[in-house]
């Protein structure tokens, strides 16, 4: 992909494959589709990124220093949750220091010999994007040490006693890893890294510029109380945001006058099952479940996971880190337990509590 390319907008509408695949909105991962629609949404240089200012700061005054030497800039490590514009912020070093971009993931080097096939064929000064770098074979992280220290690879020919090690110089280029793990990342690795970011949760207000932003590609008529509505629904992620407002632009096409309005996006919302909160249905279920079936825990989270109908990893990965990071779904040795918050929005009354050592809350 020539991500320098620009992209026709009109490519951006919906295919009728998406159409007629309902993917949960508040999902933070992207499938196929939706990474072409998020191509065109993405912001090109520093400049046009919002929020992350302290990101963006440190990351301007990285690049610059590589331009003004006339060198590669030094490794990059980006980590936080899926959707807060990792992949951007690679494709934007490329684009700043005006070099390619190549993009790999780490599920697909799955042998050190897919790694070195990679490497031999980058050229001074380029961008090295692995996605899900936490996820590459442990053979391909050695190799990756020499690459990134030394620019160079040792490529084993042969099995055995006669197996022979060829030596190869890889010209002077840049990795950007991202993970949404990084507790993952061996330490060597994570150490030849020269600048780690993190990137946080947006504010509503960085969202509400990204929708206005988005619906102005979009060519999509708002209006301020929309965009804020589309804004705090959005889990503090620019991915769901943008997903929210096409989902809107729909209704609002379908449905009203094409204009998104305040009353046009609470509806729109209500239909798709996305709450003043940004809980979803699977969110919402799973709360009701503990409270009205179970007390409010603790419980177990495989009990949890069949009384909702859904797989264990889908509860655990997919809905519990929002409803622990909005304060309600408390993670303890005995199980998952509604905190008052998770009550007050049911319209429930909470029970009445116990006063409880505060280990109770400690993470398994």
């Amino acid at each position: 992909m020539n991500w320098d390319d620009d992209t026709d907008l009109d490519e951006v509408e919906l295919t009728g494959a998406e159409l007629g695949h309902l993917q949960r909105l508040t999902d933070a991962d992207a499938d196929g589709d939706e990474r072409a629609v998020e191509a065109a949404l993405r912001p090109k240089t520093l400049d046009e990124v919002v929020g992350q200012v302290r990101v963006r700061d440190q990351l301007g005054l990285v690049l610059e220093a590589a331009r003004r030497r006339g060198r590669a800039p030094d490794h990059v490590l980006l980590s936080g949750p899926p959707g807060l514009g990792k992949t951007t912020l690679a494709m934007i070093i490329a684009a700043e220091m005006s070099t390619p971009l190549r993009l790999t993931s780490g599920p697909a080097i799955t042998h050190a010999g897919d790694l070195a096939a990679i490497l031999s064929g980058l050229n001074e000064g380029d961008v090295l994007f692995v996605d899900e770098i936490h996820r590459m074979s442990r053979p391909a992280e050695e190799m990756l040490y020499m690459a990134m220290e030394d620019f160079r690879v040792d490529v084993v020919i042969g099995k055995g006693p006669g197996a022979t090690a060829i030596p190869l110089e890889i010209p002077p280029f840049t990795m950007v890893g991202a993970t949404t793990r990084a507790g993952l990342l061996p330490g060597p690795l994570r150490d030849r890294f020269g600048f780690t970011a993190h990137l946080e949760f947006y504010e509503p207000d960085e969202l509400d510029q990204i929708v206005h932003r988005s619906a102005g590609l979009l060519g999509v008529h708002l209006t301020a109380d929309g965009s804020s509505e589309i804004a705090s629904r959005s889990r503090g992620t620019p991915r769901i945001a943008n997903r929210l407002l096409r989902r809107v632009r729909d209704y609002a096409q379908v449905r009203a006058d094409g204009i998104l309005t305040l009353p046009v996006a609470q509806s729109a919302l209500e239909l798709f099952e996305v709450d003043e909160s940004g809980l979803d249905r699977l969110d919402r279920a799973v709360l009701d479940v503990l409270c009205r079936r179970f007390g409010g825990g603790p419980v177990g989270i495989s009990t949890l996971a069949v009384a909702v109908g859904e797989e264990r990893e889908t509860v655990e990965e997919v809905a519990e880190p929002f409803l622990v990071r909005t304060g309600m779904l408390a993670r303890t040795p005995r199980g998952r337990v509604a905190t008052p918050a998770a009550w007050h929005h049911l319209g429930l009354t909470p029970p009445a509590m116990p006063t409880v050592d505060s280990t109770l809350f400690d993470e398994v």
